[in-house]
């Protein structure tokens, strides 16, 4: 059972570069679509006026009960209870366009630091993944009933394992002698697969990465967000999204490109496919960590931020 007393330490990643690039105007209306501790959401209603409107999205229990507080003692905010592909919704509720969405995609610290959410191959737990444990199917329930073609898909797409044949094979062999049900049981088989080949690095990670991303539908999501937010936002509302691996950057990446007119082109100046209208302006570069933060949250360290502005 997940232990809702114990209280994680949560630094928002990127805060400042965040508030710098993302907000543009006092008494606009914002959504959060990644509220998590509120750590975001907080700095944001600092700087907002007493007409600005914020918005918190979440799917954890946990992060909805710290939404209803922020909500109580601040009558600008409000939090929903849903995936963060929600946002026609939200925008029908406020009756008015979004000014700056912002998704801080991935696991959050206090979720990977609580062993009872089975997030964590460095802690044992009940090997559960959900972002919302009262709903889906468990990471447990999937690899019992998985064919192993699947679950080696799935190591290979979400978590780009090389190795994923091996690692779903194994699985297949297990759980015929046993249920796999804990963090640590599963980390151990991958490692008994793929020994400790790369230093710093759990052998684990990618196959945790993989199965926590398809559980929660994360890039089914991203990428409907991102669809959504072409009509949701206002002319000059801006896009923020942080994001931590290869998979969710190049989803983000080529998005912002292929609706700001720098598709790449071919021989003559000649686009290589169908040329979308511009509708966002890339704001500035691609935005990592400083130093500074790296000292004080190592976590920050994958950290990439893309921010544009829909123009049309």
């Amino acid at each position: 059972m997940t232990d809702t007393g114990k209280q994680y330490e949560h630094l928002p990643v990127l805060l400042e570069e965040v508030l710098e690039m993302w907000f543009s105007r006092s008494d606009g209306f914002y959504v959060d679509g990644t509220f998590g501790r509120g750590g975001h959401s907080r700095a944001l209603l600092a700087k907002l006026d007493a007409e600005g409107r914020l918005t918190g999205i979440d799917r954890d229990p946990l992060a909805i009960a710290e939404g209803e507080k922020l909500a109580s003692e601040d009558s600008r905010f409000q939090i929903k209870a849903s995936r963060f592909d929600c946002l026609p919704e939200v925008v029908a509720e406020q009756g008015r366009p979004i000014d700056g969405l912002l998704l801080d995609l991935g696991v959050s610290s206090p979720q990977l630091d609580d062993a009872g959410r089975g997030f964590s191959f460095l802690r044992d737990g009940p090997l559960d993944m959900r972002m919302d444990p009262t709903s889906g199917e468990s990471a447990a329930d999937w690899l019992a009933r998985a064919e192993e073609k699947e679950i080696a898909d799935v190591l290979y797409r979400y978590g780009e394992e090389r190795k994923s044949r091996w690692i779903a094979k194994r699985i297949c062999e297990t759980r015929k002698e046993q249920p796999i049900t804990r963090t640590l049981q599963l980390a151990d088989l991958i490692e008994s697969v793929l020994g400790r080949s790369e230093p710093g690095k759990h052998p684990a990670t990618r196959s945790f990465q993989a199965l926590r991303i398809h559980i929660n539908g994360e890039l089914d999501a991203l990428t409907e967000v991102l669809e959504q937010s072409l009509e949701t936002l206002a002319i000059g509302g801006r896009l923020a999204i942080i994001s931590f691996h290869s998979l969710e950057d190049r989803i983000v990446k080529l998005f912002i490109r292929d609706h700001s007119g720098r598709a790449p082109k071919g021989r003559g100046g000649l686009p290589l496919g169908d040329e979308m209208p511009q509708r966002l302006e890339p704001i500035g570069k691609a935005i990592r960590a400083g130093k500074a933060e790296l000292k004080v949250n190592v976590r920050s360290r994958s950290a990439v931020l893309r921010v544009a502005e829909k123009v049309a």
